[in-house]
């Protein structure tokens, strides 16, 4: 049997656990506060409990997205009395567990899980366990967590462990009362994770914004829509795709470059509908301090003045910023505002810093293929790791104008124009120690899958180059190039 040791003040874990702390909503860190990779998505996670099958509460392992865990006095549900954000989730009675059986050599900063009871049963208890023995010994990470709700919340713990953590999750009121637990996340915490066996990887986290009106219209500018409703997490899990997973694994027009880029080791998250864009606010789950890069394709609503301000302070403190724009007068869902002109008034009317990215978005209308790219191979969005950039098509977009000496970088122009200060049709810039790209077309990134009646098309494809500028330009976002 193995020792438990049941104190922080332990020798084993030491002092690196005498600040861990546990709350039912996140506690991010902000961007610029740690030289450690604490916003770096550990391989393999989030864990949705996705592939793999277990129909018996003996204990047992069974092979995960993350790698092999076991689970003890627990199965994998998929009944429509388990709380689950995809098909599967883990349901635990009795005393049991779930304890994984491989190391994150990265280490583990933020791990988050979602929970809820079983059915009609009661509410339980559980605690979160971290070992850095390989399993010899564990040391219990911040308080006890209370589950009384059949609907999946969060729970965060800040476990700030560097070198090889295993983690392991326990049921501890020790009644027969069942919890599901889904969506296990854990972020690197300096170093390299291997996930249970794969290539060490330094994965980011991208956040897709759906809470400006995205899908209004004939639009589906998120990662995945199920039967019109945007979740937080892409379903089924992330954590099945693998290398050969094709994009229709979710449905949504940009749901191509979110497998693209959880295939290199990132997370990606929807910000849902009703959902506040914040930025330090340690009650929001999704502040975007917990995350490295904000992707906003085409809103049609305003951002609020407090959302303008946490957008502008994310970039400013070293966070990156995908803008998509659209062709002038394109409200989707006639409330008097098309992307040009949200995110004009994003840069005109924040209280941050007037034109903080250099330049603006014209009130222009182009449908054309270009090759007039910048002629520089040192530039790694146009000649990064995802491929190189030879050309760019709008089906009707809007142009970009930079404003005269500052730090806004174009790197496609229309193709009978000059290569200045207009007729710009990607950019990118720099604020702070963040980082911004901007394309003003929201075709080029159009998988041509979405909801039923929504009628897309396959801009993503179209164009070779479409895929490799997105992704290099998410990458450098990410600081990952």
């Amino acid at each position: 049997m193995k020792q438990v040791i049941r104190y922080l003040a332990a020798p084993l874990l030491g002092a690196a656990l005498l600040a861990a702390c546990a709350r039912q909503e996140a506690s991010p860190a902000l961007p610029a506060a740690s030289a450690l990779s604490q916003n770096a998505s550990a391989p393999g996670f989030p864990e949705g409990f996705e592939t793999g099958t277990k129909t018996a509460y003996t204990s047992g392992s069974v092979t995960l997205g993350s790698g092999s865990w076991t689970l003890n006095d627990a199965l994998i549900g998929n009944t429509t009395a388990d709380a689950k954000t995809g098909s599967q989730s883990a349901r635990v009675r009795n005393s049991g567990t779930l304890s994984m059986n491989f190391d994150l050599s990265g280490g583990a900063g933020v791990v988050t899980v979602a929970h809820a009871r079983y059915g009609t049963d009661a509410s339980g208890t559980w605690e979160l366990w971290a070992s850095a023995n390989s399993g010899s010994s564990y040391a219990k990470v911040g308080s006890t967590i209370t589950t009384s709700s059949t609907a999946l919340s969060t729970a965060s713990f800040t476990v700030n462990l560097a070198g090889t953590v295993r983690l392991q999750v326990r049921k501890t009121d020790g009644t027969t009362n069942r919890l599901n637990f889904d969506n296990i996340t854990v972020e690197s915490y300096g170093g390299t994770g291997t996930g249970g066996g794969g290539t060490p990887t330094i994965g980011k986290k991208f956040l897709f914004d759906a809470s400006h009106g995205e899908l209004a219209g004939n639009a589906d500018w998120a990662l995945d829509v199920d039967a019109g409703v945007v979740p937080r997490y892409p379903t089924p899990a992330a954590s099945g795709i693998t290398a050969s997973t094709p994009e229709t694994y979710w449905t949504a027009a940009l749901s191509s470059w979110g497998v693209a880029l959880v295939k290199l080791g990132n997370s990606v998250e929807n910000l849902p509908s009703g959902t506040a864009i914040t930025y330090g606010n340690t009650s929001n789950p999704q502040d975007l301090a917990n995350y490295s890069v904000f992707v906003v394709d085409e809103p049609n609503n305003l951002f609020t003045a407090s959302e303008k301000t946490a957008i502008l302070t994310f970039v400013k403190n070293g966070g990156g910023l995908f803008m998509i724009s659209d062709h002038t007068q394109s409200d989707r869902d006639n409330d008097g505002y098309d992307s040009p002109a949200i995110w004009n008034d994003l840069m005109t009317n924040n209280s941050v810093q007037n034109n903080p990215f250099g330049y603006s978005i014209a009130l222009t209308n182009i449908s054309e293929t270009t090759s007039n790219v910048l002629a520089s191979s040192a530039n790694v969005i146009l000649h990064g790791s995802q491929g190189n950039v030879t050309q760019l098509k709008f089906s009707n977009g809007a142009t970009i104008t930079k404003a005269s000496g500052s730090q806004a970088t174009p790197l496609i122009w229309q193709g009978s124009s000059a290569q200045g200060l207009s007729n710009i049709m990607c950019a990118t810039s720099t604020f702070g120690t963040g980082r911004v790209c901007c394309i003003t077309d929201s075709s080029p990134a159009d998988d041509g899958t979405g909801s039923p009646g929504n009628t897309v098309y396959p801009g993503w494809t179209e164009i070779s180059s479409h895929a490799p500028l997105h992704m290099n330009a998410s990458l450098w976002l990410a600081k990952q190039q």
